[in-house]
């Protein structure tokens, strides 16, 4: 294989990572644990960085007054990973993350609102965490691995949407099934009406079992052939993260000894 293929090869694995949301979101996490993936997402590969680092909420300060100013900083909300408490408690946590300098929050939604179709409901949740935090950029997590069909998949990225998502993203990476090729082709179809109708794009963050190269493959591919060319930047598609990046340093590596 010529030098053309392994360059054409290293762009786009470049462009994957611009697109991770290195993330660490352990019950262990401490400043020490964080401090280590700050360093390895400011380290980059040559001059080329994540798109975002996420953590729990408690770290979002500590990340943004450690990271390198061109990624941006997401914590978790909305009694992460479950969605299950009061809504005022939910509101509250949002309300304190909008006072964080950390620029994007990723909400869950109530997965028993969605499967018992108490739409109203769901979008009303949805819509006060919008509201508490209206200077963040708001990721809804709809936890698909946990819905019982591409109907309910695309009926909740379509709530998702209209009670304010800036992003619609798969799963919190800790449920049994994480993101699907079956989940993301639902999600970005809906991504892709909601923009004919409407002219306002809206990011799509596939997340939780994305581990290989090929895996982030695979979402690239389906953002690619749905949405198009305009989606493929950290605007607006992101891919959640953290063993995928050090599995992309290693091909990049590989590919620059060839």
């Amino acid at each position: 294989m010529g030098t053309d293929f392994f360059m054409s090869q290293k762009q786009e694995l470049l462009k994957i990572l611009s697109l991770i949301d290195l993330t660490s979101l352990e019950a262990t996490d401490s400043e020490s644990s964080i401090s280590t993936l700050v360093e390895k997402a400011n380290e980059g590969y040559q001059n080329h960085y994540p798109a975002a680092v996420c953590v729990y909420p408690n770290f979002g300060n500590f990340v943004r007054s450690n990271l390198k100013n061109e990624m941006s900083v997401a914590v978790v909300a909305g009694y992460f990973p479950s969605g299950q408490t009061l809504l005022h408690a939910k509101i509250a946590e949002l309300e304190s993350v909008n006072k964080t300098i950390a620029e994007e929050v990723d909400i869950v939604i109530n997965r028993g609102l969605a499967l018992t179709e108490r739409w109203d409901d769901l979008s009303n949740e949805i819509s006060a965490m919008r509201k508490a935090a209206p200077h963040k950029k708001l990721k809804v997590i709809l936890e698909t691995g946990e819905l019982k069909s591409a109907d309910l998949i695309r009926k909740v990225a379509e709530i998702s949407i209209s009670s304010g998502a800036d992003f619609i993203k798969t799963s919190t990476g800790k449920s049994t099934v994480g993101a699907t090729k079956e989940a993301a082709e639902v999600m970005c179809e809906v991504i892709k009406t909601h923009a004919e109708k409407t002219g306002k794009k809206i990011g799509f963050k596939p997340s939780g079992g994305i581990r290989t190269v090929e895996d982030a493959k695979l979402y690239f591919s389906v953002v690619n052939k749905i949405l198009a060319d305009d989606w493929l930047c950290p605007e607006l598609f992101r891919i959640g993260a953290s063993s995928l990046y050090d599995a992309l340093i290693s091909e990049l590596k590989h590919a620059d000894n060839k």
